[in-house]
């Protein structure tokens, strides 16, 4: 039997986990993107090792998805992406979050809501990078021949990044549009 548990953050939540992403981007700065790729490592590590509720690891393991796309080498991601993704990152490397990460089964439960708001916040360079890998499998299974890989490994990732990059800009001007306010979900 499993249980569908369902949290609604109100405004308050959303404006400490908005406080909570804005020092992690202090934290960013301080430290190297080889550091927070680690710290991101070290806590999927930690997810694997722990008995830690399913719940929560499924979340977690979407933290893996923004590592792959920073060391992934032929998708390049630009450097205004790449600091919005190492800002996200930047979080987990914080060791005094809301919950401790060692109380049993819960330690990591605010981690899981922030995954949460990430993946919304970056839907769209999350789902262009699982295109972009998608089509690299695909092309390398029709059989195409290294000579053309460069070429068409660049000519699809152009494309996804500025699809990328027009989706998120479109999704700002209709905040804009219907409210002044920030979107309920923007942590950046």
């Amino acid at each position: 039997m499993s249980l569908k548990l369902t949290i609604e953050l109100s405004k308050t939540d959303l404006d400490h986990f908005r406080r909570e992403m804005r020092s992690a981007r202090d934290v960013a700065k301080e430290r190297g993107q080889d550091e927070v790729i680690a710290a991101s490592q070290a806590l999927l590590a930690k997810v694997e090792t722990d008995a830690a509720p399913e719940f929560i690891r499924d979340r977690l393991q979407r933290i893996k998805v923004l590592v792959d796309m920073l060391q992934d080498e032929e998708w390049q991601l630009p450097d205004a992406e790449r600091g919005r993704v190492l800002n996200a990152l930047a979080y987990f490397c914080d060791p005094e979050d809301l919950i401790p990460d060692e109380v049993p089964g819960l330690g990591l439960l605010d981690d899981a809501i922030m995954v949460e708001l990430v993946v919304r916040e970056l839907r769209h360079e999350i789902e262009a990078y699982e295109d972009f890998c998608n089509y690299r499998l695909d092309h390398e299974r029709s059989g195409a021949t290294p000579a053309d890989r460069q070429e068409w490994i660049s000519a699809r990732r152009q494309a996804l990044q500025s699809r990328m990059r027009n989706r998120r800009r479109r999704e700002r001007e209709r905040r804009r549009g219907t409210s002044s306010r920030r979107s309920p979900f923007s942590l950046f």
